[in-house]
């Protein structure tokens, strides 16, 4: 997905170098549709140039910082020298990210989706997270309950988490289950009291699983489970 509108004095933004002037540098800004800057001598590298080429070469992809953006004359000023080493290498795994995401979406609502269609779901995601990244991390590591606040609907929400579940590598996972505890029994505290110890695995939980039991309202429990893939924590979820 490309932003259609244009990209902000001060931004930092990903391009290929697809043309050398003696005067700077053409770029095409990967996340912008159908957006160039130039990126004048001065701006390409610190201290005295000679020759732009022992810089940049063609193709080459560069971080580069917004200067000025003059939309009625199309023009959008940028600077690679702007640009330290750390801010490059953030700059570079967002894009890759939104790349990932933006793959991710297509494999969550078809190769064949509307522009609308996506755009809908992508803005609902956007209003609860950071980036459409965030949001498929999210689902991979909770599942549904993270996408219980954003308004998109049933179908779309069971085909993220099932893509981000399927592609999305993350360090745990987290799933939750409840159940109803009721005894008749003269002792009967002392059996619920037994069940949510054995819920929480009795002291004798795999390694690498957490398990955590919650009180949600009587006879209402909370069982949440954190495990390093998702067969594992339905697993125990189960147990």
């Amino acid at each position: 997905m490309k932003y259609s509108g244009w990209p902000e004095p001060g931004e930092l933004v990903v391009g290929d170098v697809d043309e050398i002037a003696d005067f700077g540098v053409f770029v095409d800004l990967d996340e912008y549709e159908d957006k160039r800057g130039l990126c004048h001598i001065s701006e390409v590298a610190s201290g005295w140039i000679k020759n732009v080429r022992d810089h940049v070469r063609e193709g080459q992809t560069v971080v580069a910082k917004v200067l000025e953006v003059d939309e009625s004359a199309n023009q959008i000023d940028l600077s690679i020298k702007d640009v330290n080493e750390h801010q490059r290498k953030d700059k570079i795994q967002a894009w890759k990210n939104a790349q990932k995401a933006d793959n991710w979406m297509l494999i969550a609502l078809g190769e064949d989706v509307d522009d609308d269609r996506y755009t809908e779901v992508a803005n609902s995601l956007l209003e609860e997270y950071e980036s459409l990244y965030d949001a498929f991390e999210a689902a991979a590591i909770s599942g549904s309950e993270a996408l219980d606040t954003v308004d998109v609907d049933e179908a779309a929400a069971e085909s993220i988490v099932e893509a981000a579940r399927d592609n999305v590598s993350v360090p745990y996972v987290d799933v939750t289950g409840y159940v109803d505890l009721e005894s008749a029994a003269s002792d009967g505290v002392d059996d619920v009291k037994a069940a949510l110890e054995a819920a929480e695995g009795n002291g004798e939980v795999p390694d690498g699983v957490d398990l955590e039991v919650g009180y949600v309202g009587s006879p209402e429990y909370r069982i949440k489970v954190r495990a390093p893939d998702y067969k594992t924590a339905e697993d125990q979820l189960e147990a």
